[in-house]
């Protein structure tokens, strides 16, 4: 039986062990790259956009590692997260059962060599394109991207009842993989050793600060706040920045009134006044408009209204409604309007449409309340 399926056999004793650590303070959940152990001390809900289903695998993965693997230390479902986030965004655009099945299945780019995924060297067929659907080069499948040969060594452990069986485009058995993979016995509460489990994943500095980033971002988050509990005005505005879901970015666009043609030209080359839509600050008029409130134009201006909420307070300290600001060097250059959970509604950047999205992990630089 799969170690992690085991855990749904547990009943209500299972279900209120669970809850009972979904319930410890979020200040309890310190992130493993400050030394602490968070172990399985987590939500069950889902967290910054992970769907739920993934949020159950890899919750359940990292509760088993001390049956699995008792040598390792400091295995935490944020650090799966992170990976399961860099490397397919949590299975975006696939669906998961309730049995964690995803489909279509994930096939990362064929490894032949030939640069695709920024692989030079070909890494040949170990699978007879059971499944990657290839049977002469290799491509990485699954969530968190195992390449066969790999994902098929920890197959014993994952289903130790029928190895066979095992699936990397199964949610619980790759996530239990990795889990597998990155402990190794070792002591993942110390950030050197933690750096070179992520590094055994891929020997890339980049990889590793975005995985890490990531984690972050999840241990601060510690629980989703439902928008159900924000204040009529809240939901309002939340409500008017969902409905431009889908509408394009134009760099200079969109104002109280709804989405106009913006101006010219972005840094990349966007000329606004050929894009009916919004730019993140004119989404943020538009829809605190709806409230009765006022914004300035510009994001940096935008982060002056109302009560500011400094970047060292962290994201767990914002509220839906709230606005949520980036910058680098001083210098705000995106808003959002957080809408609780780690995620926001946001014009991203030219050629983007205004959509849902995690709130970046990458210059933070705190919020602004200006409701209730």
């Amino acid at each position: 039986m799969n170690p992690v399926r085991r855990f749904r056999r547990l009943g209500c004793l299972g279900v209120l062990l669970l809850c009972v650590a979904g319930l410890l303070p979020a200040l309890a959940v310190i992130s493993m790259v400050d030394g602490a152990d968070p172990g399985a001390t987590a939500p069950v809900a889902s967290v910054g956009g992970i769907p739920a289903r993934m949020m159950d695998a890899y919750v359940r993965a990292a509760a088993a590692m001390p049956q699995l693997d008792p040598q390792c230390k400091g295995m935490s479902w944020q650090l799966l997260a992170g990976i399961g986030k860099v490397e397919s965004d949590h299975a975006a655009g696939h669906r998961i059962d309730a049995e964690g099945v995803i489909t279509p299945p994930i096939v990362g780019p064929v490894l032949d060599g030939s640069g695709a995924g920024g692989n030079r060297t070909p890494v040949y067929d170990t699978d007879g394109g059971k499944w990657d659907g290839n049977t002469t080069f290799d491509a990485a499948v699954g969530p968190v991207q195992f390449l066969p040969s790999t994902f098929r060594s920890y197959a014993a452990r994952v289903r130790p009842d029928d190895a066979g069986a095992a699936n990397p485009n199964d949610a619980d058995d790759e996530s239990l993989a990795a889990a597998l993979f990155l402990c190794a016995g070792d002591d993942l509460t110390d950030i050197e050793v933690l750096k070179k489990a992520i590094l055994r994943y891929n020997y890339s500095s980049a990889y590793l600060d975005e995985v890490l980033r990531w984690v972050r971002q999840y241990t601060e988050l510690g629980a989703t706040v439902p928008t159900g509990d924000a204040s009529e005005q809240v939901q309002k505005v939340i409500a008017a920045a969902a409905s431009q879901f889908g509408v394009p970015y134009s760099w200079g666009g969109g104002g109280p009134s709804g989405p106009t043609t913006g101006i010219c030209c972005s840094e990349g080359g966007q000329d606004g006044r050929k894009v009916t839509g919004f730019d993140c600050s004119g989404l943020m008029q538009f829809a605190f408009a709806t409230a009765g409130i006022t914004l300035p134009r510009v994001a940096a201006a935008q982060a002056g209204a109302g009560q500011r909420i400094p970047a060292s307070a962290g994201v767990s300290a914002l509220k839906p409604g709230d606005m949520v600001f980036f910058g680098n060097a001083g210098e705000i250059y995106h808003v959002g309007l957080y809408i609780g959970g780690g995620q926001m509604i946001n014009a991203p950047k030219p050629g983007d449409v205004v959509k849902q999205a995690a709130v970046w992990p990458y210059d933070y630089a705190g919020g602004a309340r200006v409701l209730p």
